[in-house]
């Protein structure tokens, strides 16, 4: 196998590592205690039920709490827990709020 394609297969299983890893369920154990087990409540009644969103709203979301771009009442408390975040994580976690019913 030439050097090259060893670097790309490298590359590839770390990368499909990275994304197995990025656990939605998991991740979105710790927002439950203000989102609910279903994303039903409005986050320390304060913020819109998730519940219900698409996977692309809630990324856009994520990413920008994380940025500081988006936001109200909830922007300052939602940067802490977005910040260390992957984007493999905001996709995986938004793909498992979008199932949730």
């Amino acid at each position: 196998m030439k050097t090259i394609q060893k670097v790309l297969l490298a590359l590839a299983v770390v990368g499909s590592m990275s994304l197995a890893s990025a656990d939605g369920a998991d991740t979105f154990k710790r927002c439950t205690a203000c989102h609910g087990i279903k994303a039903e409540k409005k986050a320390l009644g304060k913020s819109a039920i998730i519940q219900g969103w698409e996977a692309k709203k809630i990324i856009t979301a994520l990413h920008g709490y994380k940025d500081g771009t988006y936001g109200g009442a909830m922007k300052g408390v939602m940067k802490g827990q977005v910040s260390h975040l992957s984007d493999a994580e905001i996709e995986a976690v938004a793909t498992y709020i979008e199932t949730l019913k």
